[in-house]
């Protein structure tokens, strides 16, 4: 029987570690994937381990010691996937530890008792994984940050881009003395998704904070509508980054970070500066 609001979530770390997530804060995740008052019913992490390493590296030990022990503390499972190591036909040794199959046996097996699933991975193994799920019933929902898959995005339910949401991967240039995200003077993260050739000019869409998104309105854009988790600030071109051509906007693929700071065009409106390319 599935409880409404129940939710699975299930982090590839190897995939998130190696593809931008390195740092991601763990409890935003949980907030994110439990929002709208949604149940957790699993939360897995499927961590690789390397003994050798660990054999002869302390620091490297206690270092992933400590990241498991605190996973457990925000009631995630660790399940904990060792290092394989082997040799090739030219006598190459080389380590292997892949935990696709077990998250994916997992996701599949609990998801009867589930209504939404989120997998925090970019690998395109898990495409016919999501598909599977909804044909079970669950919505699903993939998180990542580089490299993902193009056909997980497409077939998953809701892709939502990890260096969008707010606080889940820390901002290179904010410090303790800023705003919170999405208040003036904050730095923040989003995609220019209008601009104006010839005025020279843009705007820029963020989310207002994990707290504004609710189960079904991420799909609400207009950030005029009062039920959007968005919100949007201006932009002048000579603003952009030198690794931002004007001509390449609006695009969703490329993440804007950037310092929130009030309009200078219009009262009451939010104007972004100091961009750089994420």
């Amino acid at each position: 029987m599935v409880a409404p609001g129940a939710v699975g979530l299930y982090v590839d770390a190897a995939n998130i570690q190696a593809n931008g997530g390195f740092g991601m804060q763990y409890d935003v995740l949980r907030r994110l994937a439990c929002r709208s008052g949604g149940e957790a019913l699993r939360l897995n992490v499927y961590a690789v381990y390397d003994d050798a390493r660990a054999a002869r590296d302390y620091s490297y030990q206690q270092k992933v010691s400590n990241f498991f022990a605190s996973l457990r503390d925000l009631g995630y499972k660790v399940i904990v996937k060792h290092f394989r190591w082997y040799t090739d036909d030219e006598g190459r040794h080389y380590a292997k530890a892949n935990a696709d199959l077990e998250m994916a046996v997992d996701a599949l097996t609990q998801s009867r008792h589930l209504s939404r699933v989120v997998l925090a991975t970019g690998d395109g193994d898990f495409v016919q994984v999501v598909s599977a799920l909804q044909d079970q019933g669950c919505r699903v929902e993939v998180v990542a940050f580089e490299n993902v898959s193009s056909d997980l995005k497409r077939v998953a339910d809701d892709y939502i881009c990890g260096y969008l949401i707010p606080g889940l991967q820390p901002i290179r240039r904010a410090n303790n003395g800023r705003p919170p995200w999405g208040e003036p003077g904050s730095r923040v993260r989003g995609i220019c998704y209008y601009h104006a050739q010839e005025g020279s000019y843009g705007f820029i869409r963020y989310l207002r904070g994990v707290h504004e998104i609710s189960s079904d309105n991420l799909w609400i854009t207009d950030t005029r509508d009062p039920e959007s988790p968005y919100a949007s600030a201006f932009f002048h071109d000579s603003d952009l980054p030198e690794d931002v051509r004007a001509s390449d906007l609006p695009s969703h693929e490329i993440i804007l970070e950037f310092d929130l700071v009030e309009s200078q065009v219009k009262e009451g409106s939010m104007q972004a500066v100091q961009i750089q390319r994420v």
